[in-house]
């Protein structure tokens, strides 16, 4: 199983940025491809973007602003966010992905980072 710490949301305007990370402890994390998940209120959680070893993958809703790494090294996966928009406002999670879901029986979900983008 995996352990998961989300961190970096905040409070940012209309076309702001921000970079959120994503620290893994546990299994060997680069076995994992990993994705970045996002659950808005009263919404169901949903893709954000995912990344592999050898490409990236994302919603069409963030495709262009958003940008997805990881560093194998430092077990830390990141999602870079620019021209953030009003309806980005979530909390995110990260957790190893299987297509554009989340892998099942992975570990626990972490804590999340909050997003809150104002207009």
């Amino acid at each position: 199983q995996v352990q998961l710490v989300e961190s970096g949301g905040g409070q940012v305007q209309a076309g702001g940025s921000l970079r959120l990370s994503c620290a893994a402890a546990g299994r060997a994390f680069n076995i994992y491809a990993m994705g970045w998940f996002r659950q808005a209120p009263g919404k169901e959680r949903e893709f954000v973007a995912r990344i592999s070893r050898n490409w990236t993958d994302y919603a069409d809703s963030v495709k262009g602003r958003f940008t997805i790494s990881r560093d194998n090294v430092k077990n830390m996966l990141y999602l870079q966010m620019n021209s953030l928009k009003p309806e980005d406002t979530a909390v995110y999670y990260c957790a190893p992905s299987s297509g554009t879901s989340w892998l099942e029986g992975f570990g626990s979900w972490g804590q999340g980072t909050q997003v809150t983008v104002s207009s």
